[in-house]
């Protein structure tokens, strides 16, 4: 096909903005930049340009705002039983099962990953590191290597799927006009197999690191560690103990029913079941009517105050969290002809990403493996900026024009996600939320990219391979 001059300056401002994110600097101001010089050039209006940068945060608020819910009501949900304290309770059984430290490494795994899946690893953390770290410790895990369990189960293989939140898929789909249910599934086998990987890799790697209880450097290890005051509230009157056990209990069957509509709605239903919006929606109601019940539990006069102080905290942390990705969506949005000719005003939208990639498709190798790892490489390269989220519209936009005939757009997008959100969700790179784990665990977030990194590479090389060769 013909490319005009807006083709090349979306390629270009593409490269660039690959670059800054190398760099590991925000990427927010070459997409509204790049936004506004593209819609100039296309339209020959500078007032177009004006606008398409209005329309394009617009188009993509609107398509990603059910994230922003979904996000709120499920942190929200964590704050109200952390007033209850029901938090504690529902994990300090667990301590139990730390019989020992090579135990104890997987049962933190386990833990992690279950609660990630449903509250994010982020505000999950300072809970598990708060009560069950110290126990690990006490048992024979180094603090180091409780904290290499934790951000593989947590940052790692719970967070690249985000197969209950679906934050990531959303994202991932949404660039590429891509089913949201397939890139999830897709999503979720990778990120298992990455995780499980990693985890059997790290603890043959490190087992014999783990030493018995009578150690005597398990104290010097204990005062290391730091806890969150978050996680110290704990409920004072008997009638909010007695509430606390309740939820403690409740919480997280009711949690699990949700988990097992989900997966029984998926096997018995032939169209992807209850997954992308219709997941999220589901997800996110159940956890408003436990957030109304948790704060009735402070009497109805109170629980007026509470749910809305909750709601407006659980709005704050999904905008910090989601806020700078709006624009960047926007950006590559505006790269596909079924989001573009909103944003310019036009009835006919160009496809210029996909222009770009058509157009040098015969030099490039028609292989499902170049495509696969390079969409790989790509997502690891987006991830350094710390962040994880803010590069799948662009590996899931790249994954749409890359499609061929050996590989699928959905498999291609959800190999990205895993590259993005391993490298910057935080497990190998320092500069990301890693560093809230290596604090809690008062270790050296550095020896913790260390012990991370390899076991990490391996399980996402071996997760793209069976990705391009059986995934298709």
């Amino acid at each position: 096909m013909d490319l005009t001059l807006a083709h090349w300056l979306y390629g270009i401002f593409t490269i660039v903005i690959i670059v800054t994110m190398i760099f590991r600097k925000g990427v927010v101001l070459p997409t509204i930049l790049g936004t506004f010089i593209i819609a100039w050039v296309f339209t020959g209006d500078i007032i177009g340009g004006f606008k398409a940068i209005f329309q394009a945060n617009l188009v993509a608020a609107q398509e990603l705002f059910n994230i922003f819910l979904i996000i709120m009501f499920m942190l929200a949900l964590l704050n109200s039983l952390r007033d209850l304290g029901a938090d504690k309770r529902m994990i300090q059984p667990i301590q139990k099962l730390m019989v020992n430290g090579h135990v104890s490494f997987f049962v933190l795994a386990v833990v992690t990953y279950v609660i990630s899946l449903f509250f994010w690893p982020t505000p999950a953390v300072p809970l598990i590191c708060a009560l069950l770290v110290p126990a690990a410790v006490r048992a024979g895990l180094p603090a180091i290597i409780a904290a290499v369990s934790i951000a593989i189960a947590g940052q790692g293989m719970a967070l690249s799927s985000d197969y209950i939140v679906q934050v990531a898929p959303s994202l991932s789909a949404a660039s590429g006009g891509l089913d949201t249910s397939i890139v999830a599934d897709k999503a979720l086998i990778l990120s298992l197999i990455s995780g499980v990987l990693a985890l059997g890799l790290a603890y043959l790697f490190y087992r014999k690191q783990i030493r018995s209880k009578d150690n005597e450097n398990i104290q010097n290890e204990l005062r290391n560690l730091q806890t969150s005051d978050e996680t110290k509230n704990v409920a004072k009157t008997v009638n909010l103990k007695l509430w606390s056990k309740v939820f403690a209990i409740f919480v997280p069957i009711a949690l699990l029913l949700v988990l097992i509509v989900m997966l029984v709605n998926k096997l018995s239903s032939g169209n992807g079941g209850l997954v992308g919006g219709d997941g999220a929606a589901f997800v996110g109601g159940v956890a408003a009517i436990l957030l109304l019940m948790s704060t009735l539990a402070f009497g109805k006069s109170e629980a007026l105050n509470y749910i809305s102080n909750h709601i407006t905290d659980g709005f704050v942390f999904a905008f910090k969290a989601m806020g700078p990705v709006i624009p960047i969506a926007g950006f590559f949005f505006l790269g596909s002809g079924d989001f573009s000719g909103a944003i310019l005003g036009v009835e006919n939208g160009p496809s210029l990403l996909f222009g770009l990639v058509e157009a040098t498709q015969e030099f490039l190798p028609q292989s499902a493996f170049f495509a696969g790892f390079s969409i790989l490489i790509i997502g690891i390269i987006t991830g350094l900026d710390g962040s994880g989220f803010s590069g799948l519209p662009l590996t899931g936009a790249l994954a749409a024009s890359l499609e061929n005939g050996s590989i699928d757009a959905t498999t291609l997008a959800a190999i990205g996600q895993m590259g993005a959100i391993w490298t910057g969700g935080g497990t190998i790179i320092a500069w990301s939320s890693l560093i809230a784990i290596a604090g809690l665990c008062g270790v050296s977030v550095m020896d913790l990219v260390r012990k991370n990194f390899l076991p990490v590479i391996i399980g996402l090389i071996v997760s793209t391979a069976i990705a391009v060769f059986l995934l298709g």
